[in-house]
């Protein structure tokens, strides 16, 4: 997030706005701000390569936060924010945090977090009240103006260090060699998703995701060094999302399926309300995207929808647009960065068409942070692939699709069933407004497969939607794919970056048998 020539060729355009309020803050501002903040670290004795933190909600602070540690030649790791103290405390310590910045919404989870901490020295506190605050906890505005203005002497480029999200086991740091140059020399998966992206100067981005999360980190990352102006939603709300388009002629933005979903579902009348045709291009990811989503998606807004897989680690990434997806229903595209192997479990190549792990040859360095077990893990003997547990096949034409996480798998009678395609098609369905699918307990087959459903507002929850539910998945699948049961739950543990937080549903049936969930 380095505006660099743009803060002098044109400090008068805005860098980013608020979406709630209104706010809008100038190159020059944002320039001015980044450089407080960066002596303020250096003068705290962080020095290259050294890491910081950043835990709270999208705010008006949030990216001059990152924007300080890519000029001070720093990690700087952006936490979920809706994590829990013991959560946070294990992410500050894993990675050596000396600095938390945070907000006066997250102060609570904070205190506690750094009373457990063993690394982090000093809080910055985001609209803070200095008489409030413990010792140790500063109000960032305050301690940041005593700061100049004007760059550090000997600006180096920083990048993040993000954490994977936990949906599966405990978080675990995704760290890149750091070489030493000008922040202005971007790292060149930047350039390369810059073009990618097709992103431009002058370009308007709209981000209704947490910008914690890795998509939105490049994405708000990119528009600023291309001289953009990034529009920040504090929180997604379909509508908005829409109406925002049309007030601010946004021409790109990047989403996640669940927000294509919740848009699908306002009232017609109301989704073509809104003038969308300043968008040029619409990048979704984090999870593919169900089939019947996506074709409705297309219909409406046509061809400026793009589909990308790369994961957290940035191994390798394919894309395709709304032609090549239209060809290939339900594809992620063709391998654009990196080269791609599909293994069985004795690392073996399987035949076209045929489901395995992916792993690719190695696109850019990286190692899981204080975790060389889990590194080993994820690369193969030789050093040339790895892996995050992905599966997937490739077509005839070349083009991926992917099948489910591995961990995912549900094994029932010795038959290996992936749960996506049944997610994929209960989230369609128009009194389904969120789905799980996973294995739980059974005594013959080890495990069998369950469903837990978010209805619709105004939906009955009883034995009819569940009989619904089943045969309208028996229409599309075969018989051991489907649950053999569904619960009901009135708020699916999903984060606002789309991830689903499977294994707290799961852990609630490994835990405690065939309990309920309630």
């Amino acid at each position: 997030m380095y505006p660099g020539k743009y803060a002098a060729t044109h400090p008068d355009r805005a860098a980013f706005v608020m979406a709630s309020t209104g706010e809008s803050v100038s190159y020059s501002e944002f320039e001015a701000r980044a450089n407080k903040l960066t002596h303020l670290l250096q003068n705290e004795g962080l020095r290259r390569q050294d890491h910081y933190s950043i835990m709270m909600e999208n705010n008006n602070r949030y990216l001059e936060a990152c924007a300080a540690g890519e000029r001070a030649g720093l990690y700087y790791t952006c936490i979920n924010s809706f994590l829990t103290a013991d959560e946070l405390a294990y992410i500050l310590d894993n990675s050596e945090s000396q600095i938390l910045i945070t907000s006066m919404s997250k102060l609570e989870v904070a205190i506690d977090a750094v009373s457990q901490s063993s690394k982090v020295r000093k809080v910055l506190v985001v609209d803070a009240d200095a008489n409030e605050l413990p010792d140790g906890f500063e109000d960032y505005a305050t301690t940041c103006q005593s700061f100049p203005a004007t760059p550090i002497d000997n600006e180096r480029l920083g990048t993040s260090m993000l954490y994977s999200s936990g949906t599966t086991g405990r978080p675990k740091g995704i760290i890149r060699p750091l070489p030493e140059q000008p922040p202005a020399d971007a790292l060149p998966m930047y350039d390369f998703l810059g073009q990618l992206w097709h992103y431009r100067e002058d370009m308007i981005y709209l981000s209704p995701a947490p910008l914690y999360h890795s998509a939105p980190q490049a994405a708000v990352n990119l528009t600023i060094r291309q001289g953009g102006t990034v529009i920040i939603m504090e929180r997604f709300d379909p509508e908005a999302y829409l109406s925002l388009i049309e007030q601010y002629s946004v021409s790109h933005s990047q989403l996640v399926p669940t927000m294509f979903s919740r848009m699908l579902k306002l009232p017609e009348a109301v989704r073509k309300s809104y003038d969308l045709s300043s968008l040029e291009i619409a990048v979704h990811a984090a999870a593919p995207c169900p089939v019947m989503v996506k074709q409705q998606m297309i219909e409406w807004w046509g061809p400026i929808i793009h589909e990308y897989y790369g994961a957290t680690e940035g191994l390798g990434f394919s894309a395709c647009d709304t032609q090549e997806w239209l060809a290939h229903p339900g594809t992620v595209g063709k391998i654009v960065l990196g080269e791609l192997a599909v293994l069985d479990d004795e690392m073996q190549p399987l035949p076209q068409g045929t489901p395995g792990t992916l792993w690719f040859k190695t696109a850019t360095e990286f190692e899981y942070h204080n975790d060389p077990e889990k590194t080993a893990e994820a690369t193969s003997s030789d050093g040339e692939m790895t892996t995050v547990g992905d599966v997937g096949y490739v077509d005839e034409d070349g083009f991926l699709f992917l099948t489910d996480r591995k961990t995912f798998m549900i094994i029932s009678g010795g038959v290996n069933i992936y749960p996506q395609e049944s997610e994929d098609l209960l989230i369609a369905h128009p009194k389904v407004a969120d789905a799980a699918v996973f294995g739980v307990p059974n005594v013959d087959l080890g495990e069998e497969v369950k469903a837990v459903i978010q209805v619709v507002p105004g939906t009955v929850e009883n034995e009819s939607l569940t009989e619904e539910l089943l045969a309208y998945l028996a229409e599309h699948l075969s018989r051991q794919k489907i649950p053999r049961s569904i619960d009901y739950i009135a708020q699916m543990p999903r984060l606002p970056t789309g991830k689903l937080y499977k294994r707290l549903l799961r852990d609630q049936y490994w835990g405690a048998g065939e309990s309920r969930i309630v």
